[in-house]
């Protein structure tokens, strides 16, 4: 899967946001070129409210390198509930890790390297084996996040 192609099933999800910073918008350098997903019928990016799904193109301070510095990386970084967490890292987010996981490693889910105990899952240039998991990892999110806004709004 392409970044492209994933930015574009997201957003066709509906009620998705895509804020994909560029230099001169006023966004922080570090985020040009990544894209983020929000939740937002209104169409606008809410002010509290954080994305359900982000893809990113270069390791963020604090993270253990994740080698998003090789041509053609990305790293797809998704905020699923606890059950799905738990289906694909093997482990409820809090618990420690049994074994060291190479956050570097591609095509496979791993605990998001700084954000993992917050239930973030993350995926580096998904393909075949992970192509249809990422996709309903991602609709799960979108899921979740709907769930949260309408919650929000009473």
């Amino acid at each position: 899967m392409t970044m492209g192609e994933l930015i574009e099933f997201v957003a066709g999800l509906g009620g998705v946001v895509v804020l994909k910073p560029v230099p001169g918008d006023g966004t922080p350098e570090i985020a040009w070129g990544d894209a983020f997903f929000y939740y937002s019928p209104e169409g606008i990016v809410p002010g509290r409210t954080q994305p359900f799904a982000t893809i990113v193109t270069k390791n963020y301070p604090g993270e253990a390198p994740s080698g998003l510095d090789r041509p053609g990386a990305f790293r797809v970084n998704i905020r699923p509930d606890k059950e799905a967490f738990i289906r694909w890292i093997g482990r409820a987010p809090r618990e420690p890790a049994i074994e060291k996981i190479d956050p570097a490693v591609t095509d496979a889910f791993v605990a998001h390297p700084l954000y993992g105990t917050a239930g973030w899952v993350s995926v580096i240039n998904p393909a075949e084996p992970t192509r249809e998991p990422t996709r309903d990892l991602l609709r799960a999110a979108h899921r979740l996040a709907r769930a949260r806004c309408e919650q929000q709004q009473g």
